[in-house]
């Protein structure tokens, strides 16, 4: 019968605190699509771990069939499956107390996005995995791109396939490492028409719907993005870890500062080209100020922040009587590598408030390339 289901803010909260408590490493084989090698790949590794003396067993690996898969599978342990009656047909899961009592160091399972049958352990097979994480035994799985919860509806959209089961994206942040198991569309297609992927009668059917060259190019930029952004979190995690500089960047970071003006949205659509120029995660910040709480500026800047919302930025609230230092802090301690901020037709004490506080912005944040925009004036 199921445990007591955890939330994931608790699963993420265990994750975290491994001084407390020795906790296994998550290894995840990213695809996307089915036989791209993501499975072979997994256990490649098992085997390797296991030349280095590591005590490494299968948790559940489905071959579907193909010769090379199934070979390197008989050359591990297996955990037997466990069957449950369902309706009068029996399925064979896996057997998660048995990999509990047995103990290995490193379980293989593979297809981390699979719903078990009703009477499993836990409804999901990515709690199956949580559940052995937590008990401190490592474990390298598989997973295709479409089974992302938050790019399920894109996937959909994109082949119009309908992708039932999903993994939601908080599981893939508790992962230690991610790892694409890769191959071009081209050789990908060609494993396809030599029958290494679906039995020959289900080639053509599968090449003229899911594995469309337009829909292969779309899922692989999917999963190489997904990748990127594992790795620059996994940087982020390190360099706060190890008190880095804010220079230590991979990803390109873009952020607009705005205050509650008719020019804000200027901004914003010029930092969103950018952004989308070189493939940047884009922000969109602004410090309160006792300015905004009039209706006009309230109307302009919940108006400027939906725009943003729109062209896909991450907004960030702020708060600090200094603006610029309040600003330069987040930019330095999240590493952003572009900054775009307005510059109107200013005169006397304004303008030189104005440059004094970009000469304090640059001081506080000396990584960032700053990018100064001539706005209208703001009154």
């Amino acid at each position: 019968m199921a445990e007591s289901r955890k939330s994931p803010e608790d699963w993420l909260l265990s994750s975290e605190s491994e001084a407390e408590k020795k906790r296994g490493r998550f290894k995840i084989f990213l695809g996307y699509a089915p036989g791209v090698g993501k499975t072979f790949a997994m256990l490649s590794e098992g085997m390797r771990r296991r030349s280095r003396g590591e005590d490494v067993v299968i948790g559940i690996v489905e071959t579907h069939g193909r010769p090379s898969t199934a070979e390197l599978a008989q050359k591990l342990e297996q955990i037997a499956r466990k069957e449950i009656d369902y309706k009068g047909t029996v399925f064979g899961e896996m057997d998660v107390d048995a990999i509990l009592a047995r103990m290995p160091q490193v379980a293989l399972i593979d297809e981390l996005a699979h719903t078990n049958v009703e009477g499993s352990r836990f409804e999901k097979r990515y709690e199956d995995v949580l559940q052995l994480l937590e008990n401190n035994i490592d474990v390298l799985t598989t997973l295709n791109i479409q089974h992302v919860e938050s790019l399920s509806t894109r996937v959909q959209a994109l082949t119009g396939i309908t992708i039932r089961e999903q993994v939601p994206d908080w599981v893939l942040d508790r992962a230690d490492e991610i790892v694409i198991s890769d191959l071009t569309p081209e050789a990908l297609v060609t494993r396809m028409r030599r029958g290494d992927i679906y039995p020959m009668e289900r080639v053509e059917r599968s090449l003229s719907n899911f594995f469309r060259r337009g829909n292969l190019i779309a899922l692989r930029e999917m999963a190489l993005q997904k990748v990127t952004r594992a790795v620059d979190r996994n940087l982020d995690e390190y360099v706060k870890r190890k008190n880095l500089g804010a220079h230590w960047a991979v990803a390109e970071k873009i952020a607009v500062c705005i205050s509650s003006n008719a020019q804000a949205r200027d901004l914003i659509a010029r930092g969103a080209r950018l952004a989308e120029a070189l493939g940047g995660e884009f922000y969109v910040l602004h410090v309160a100020s006792e300015r905004d709480e009039s209706p006009e500026r309230k109307r302009l800047l919940e108006s400027s922040l939906q725009f943003a919302t729109n062209l896909g930025a991450t907004i960030v609230s702020l708060s600090g009587k200094d603006t610029a230092r309040t600003t330069a802090q987040y930019i330095r301690e999240h590493r952003i590598t572009q900054a775009i901020v307005g510059r109107s037709t200013l005169h006397g004490l304004r303008k030189y408030l104005y440059f004094l506080a970009i000469q304090k912005f640059m001081q506080e944040a000396p990584h960032v390339d700053l990018h100064i925009v001539t706005t209208g004036d703001v009154r």
